[in-house]
């Protein structure tokens, strides 16, 4: 399975009940956007919700902003409604669904069926991506399921919130700084992202809740970029620019990569297959991990 490629260095969250938020966050220079028809929106005001949603998704100038929308999840009886009424009212200007709380492969096919009988009765030229949020432990214990179940699945979420509750861990250690000695989110880290990887699609950190702890922020998108991650949620419009920048490699890892993979194509083309770069030897193993800095470079345009 290949990814549809974005960038999603930081996903940020917007209610999507709130004009105001929606017009601000269209404005930001970010990577990824969600307008959140779920928990950010009372009950009596979902189906209202879904008209600014799409309003928002139509009207506003979005840029490079990849446009997406947080759907209730597959057991609510909002579900449907979310996808049928937002996608025929701006599916057009609409890239990626989020589905909330998914437990198996089930939930994906589900939004995946209803959403290619939409396109194609639309007349939609292009595909809506889907993303999926682990949040319960059966998904933990299903992710490699989740994560092949079909084409249109582009990226994994670990939702720390409600993944806590599932789990049990106390309020006090979402964070991560916390009383427990490690990351307490390892474990849970390395599994959705290795299943990940081997579907080719994007693993993605949650949220951080307290968005005046910019440094406990800052700590957490960093466990998640070393494991593999390309990016993290944003609950409040100052994480953004830290996210952001912890999953963009440095101009000088970028220029070393590059330079160490070109000595390595050099003496290919002599016939060696090992050559010394600053006094280490590069082999191929070297040069794909070289290749993971280069192809995020591409990616980002620098």
């Amino acid at each position: 399975m290949i990814s549809h490629k974005r960038l999603r260095r930081c996903q940020l969250a917007v209610p999507g009940s709130s004009e105001e938020m929606t017009a601000k966050a269209a404005g930001l220079d970010i990577d990824f956007v969600f307008l959140d028809l779920e928990d950010a929106v009372a009950p009596n005001q979902k189906k209202a919700a879904r008209k600014k949603v799409a309003e928002a998704l139509n009207s506003l100038d979005w840029g490079r902003t990849t446009r997406c929308v947080r759907i209730n999840d597959t057991a609510s009886p909002y579900c449907y409604g979310d996808i049928i009424d937002v996608v025929s009212a701006a599916g057009a200007n609409l890239d990626v669904i989020i589905v909330p709380k998914v437990m198996n492969a089930s939930d994906v096919l589900f939004v995946d069926k209803l959403l290619t009988q939409l396109e194609a009765d639309l007349g939609l030229s292009g595909r809506i991506g889907i993303e999926c949020m682990i949040e319960e432990v059966e998904a933990m214990m299903n992710v490699e399921e989740i994560a092949a179940a079909s084409p249109r699945l582009e990226a994994l979420i670990f939702g720390i919130g409600d993944y806590s509750a599932s789990q049990g861990v106390p309020f006090s250690e979402i964070g991560g700084g916390g009383t427990y000695p490690a990351d307490i989110w390892h474990y849970q880290r390395q599994k959705l992202t290795i299943a990940c990887k081997v579907n080719r699609i994007d693993a993605i950190d949650g949220p951080f809740p307290d968005f005046n702890d910019l440094d406990g922020f800052r700590r957490e998108c960093e466990r998640a970029q070393i494991l593999g991650a390309v990016g993290k949620w944003a609950i409040h419009p100052s994480q953004v620019a830290i996210a952001q920048s912890v999953f963009t490699p440095r101009q000088k890892d970028v220029e070393r990569a590059r330079a160490m993979k070109a000595t390595y194509d050099d003496a290919l083309s002599q016939g060696l297959g090992a050559v010394a770069y600053e006094g280490k030897l590069i082999d191929v193993a070297v040069v794909r991990l070289v290749q993971n800095v280069i192809d995020r470079a591409d990616l980002i345009g620098m």
